[in-house]
This record gives C-alpha cells, structure tokens and sequence, in this order.
C-alpha cells in the first residue's frame, strides 16, 4: 500500500493523560499507521486535565508521530464545559492540511472542528470522524450537545465523507443522528485496539496488593473516570451488598464529580487510589482477578480492552456494547442495578479456577480481534475508500 499523510485532530494528545480513553485510542492508532509507513501528524490542543495545560512543547516528535499543539486563551473554559479556546489553530491547520491525503477528527461537537473543518473543505481534504461514544445526548452534557446540533452541526455534517464508530450501536446512532442534519455519509465500524506486548510482562502482583493493604482475597478493579455514567456509584452499593470479607474493591481514576458522593459509602473493603498511569495502571491490573465496568453509553472502553489483554476476565454491563464477551468465555453482561451486580460478584468471586480459565480466554479474545496492527489495517481501508 502506499503511503499516505494522515492528520488526526483531537482535543487532547499528551503523554500519561489523566482522562485516558480517546487519547490512548489516537495515540495507539497513530503509532500503528506510523508504523506501516504512513507519514501521520496530530493536531491538538495544549489542554491537559480541568486545571492544567500540557507543559512539554507546542511542537514535537513522539514515537515518530509529530504533534503540534494550539494555546487554549481560557483553561477554565474547557475544564468546565468541555470547550477549547484554541489560539491559531486555523493557521495551524492551513499548515498541516495543505498536502495532506486525509484529515480524521476525534470526537464531533469540538471548537477544534468549527476551526479545521471548512479549512479541509476549502483544501479539498476529506474527512473521517471518529465519535468515540459521544454522540449521545445520554452521556452527558445533553443540553449542551442539543444546542450544538441546533445551531452547528448541520453546517459540520457537509464536511464529513465517512463516520468510523466504534460498534454497531454507535453506528445505528450516528445513521440517526446525521438524518437529521441533511446526507447520511458512509458509516463503517472499526473498534479501538491495544498493543498486546505492553501487557506481557506484568509486574509482580505482591507490590500493589502490599502498597494499598489489600490482603490476600479477591481484587475487584474498577478503572476509569468517577463519572457518574461510569457506573461507579452502582459498583460500590453492591460492593456493600457483597458478603466475602476478603474481597476488596479498588477504585482507580480522576474524578469527575463522583468522588464525594461516593466517599461516605466506601467501607473498610475498598480504597480508592486515583489515576493511575504507567507502571501502576499495569500493576493494578496485575493485581486484579476481576475487572468491572457497569456503564451506560460507553463507546468501546480501552480500559476494558486492556483488562482483557493482561488476562484479567471482565464483568460488563450492556452499556459496554461487549455482548461477544460472554460468548467468548471472557466475562460475564449483567445490568448494572446494584443487587444484579452483587449477585454477580458473589457468583464469579467463589469459583477462582474458573477465574483464572476466563483470563486466558480474555487475552486470546483480544489478540484475535482487537490489536492495533488489526485496526490500522481496517483504517488504511476506510482511508482509501474516501480517496477513491
């Protein structure tokens, strides 16, 4: 195949970011097409958490992938609405666009968008959109994503030659979604991936275990932003509910306006530990026999992908839109209501060799299906087809 010049936009982009999913998703595809000889670069703002601003520099080269990065003016701005004051980025964009093969944008009602977009329009560059789950007007913020589409995403919507969603669902609601924004454009379904050999060797599970006092029982693992459609408040009431002392519950990830509300509901058996990055999100994992997501409206988690690929089984709610999981003998779909989620535990936590079985079926389910090399192949085909 030869080699194309791919931009990717996105908000965010920088080493150990604390809100994880999309930006380890850009980054794992951008590094895969950089290594099938693609010349890839992403344009992206110096956004860094609610507070801060990325502190490296507004240019760089990461693994081979070169990323520039706008000023946001306003920091508060985007920490309290989601929305980016970025200075320059249409000089930026006039830069980077001006021989590019195709501009693939992360995430759709973005002031990144409103800049680049008619910049790619007027250069005649075709555009991919990856959502990532946030289409829908569930997943938070709906009032705000409904005047947005009021006012600006028809004019948007022209733009895009072809939707990437993550699963079918997420396809079933862009073909929606876009209906009423004029041309529905091709829509195919390319999920995220993970490099496999980051989980191999996992460190020793003993460290963790003695680092947070978890004793020698059964480790749950919930790992991911304290938002409430993250299913953590579910988690934890049945956690409460759950009768094995030696069970212990951690709790890992930034908050998102769910940590006091929690708080007054943890026991003795859980710790909730923040975000963990590098070497400790891998011990974690190591130490974890069961990871558990009971969320709604997710696109299609990589922490969950990544449970998975250091063979730890899952327990998933639908709203993960992971149903292959069970068939797979790699975890388990149950509702989210607390007494559902706590009969399962109780169920899985007893039986530890059947545990350890469906480990190993999680590692060979994602090896077979969900790798980066896997995904940047299928992307390279949604790449050419908008060049066709």
């Amino acid at each position: 195949m030869p080699p194309m010049k791919i931009i990717h936009l996105t908000p965010y982009y920088a080493p150990a970011y604390a809100f994880g999913g999309v930006v380890r998703a850009v980054e794992g595809l951008a590094q895969a097409l950089h290594q099938r000889s693609h010349q890839v670069k992403v344009l992206t703002t110096d956004a860094y958490d609610q507070q801060r601003r990325y502190d490296g520099p507004s240019q760089e080269t990461l693994d081979g992938v070169d990323v520039l990065r706008a000023r946001n003016a306003l920091t508060w701005l985007r920490g309290r609405f989601n929305l980016a004051t970025p200075i320059g980025l249409h000089w930026l964009a006039e830069q980077v666009l001006s021989d590019a093969d195709v501009l693939h944008v992360h995430e759709w009602r973005t002031v990144e968008n409103l800049r680049v977009l008619p910049v790619a329009a007027k250069l005649g560059v075709p555009v991919v959109m990856s959502p990532h789950g946030t289409l829908g007007y569930a997943t938070g913020r709906g009032g705000l994503k409904s005047t947005w589409d009021r006012y600006l995403s028809a004019g948007l919507a022209q733009h895009v030659r072809t939707i990437v969603a993550l699963t079918e669902k997420e396809a079933q609601e862009a073909r929606h979604l876009w209906q009423s924004f004029g041309p529905v454009p091709h829509i195919q379904v390319v999920p995220n991936g993970i490099t496999l050999s980051d989980f191999e060797n996992l460190p020793k599970s003993a460290d963790f275990r003695q680092q947070y006092k978890l004793g020698r029982g059964p480790v749950v693992l919930f790992m991911g932003r304290l938002h409430a459609r993250k299913g953590i408040a579910e988690l934890v009431e049945a956690f409460r509910l759950l009768d094995r002392p030696d069970a212990r519950l951690v709790i890992a990830g930034p908050d998102e306006g769910m940590r006091n509300q929690i708080t007054p509901r943890l026991d003795e058996r859980m710790t909730m530990t923040g975000y963990l990055d590098g070497v400790n999100r891998l011990k974690a994992l190591a130490a974890a026999d069961l990871f558990v997501l009971p969320a709604t409206g997710e696109g299609l988690s990589m922490a969950v992908l990544e449970a998975m690929a250091a063979s730890v089984p899952v327990l998933l709610s639908p709203g993960c839109n992971l149903p292959d999981v069970q068939p797979a003998g790699a975890g388990w779909i149950v509702d989210s209501d607390p007494s559902a989620l706590a009969q399962a535990l109780t169920q899985i936590l007893a039986d530890p060799d059947r545990l350890q079985a469906m480990g190993t079926a999680a590692r060979q389910f994602v090896a077979s299906r969900y790798t980066w090399d896997v995904v940047a192949e299928q992307m390279e085909q949604v790449y050419l087809g908008v060049l066709g």
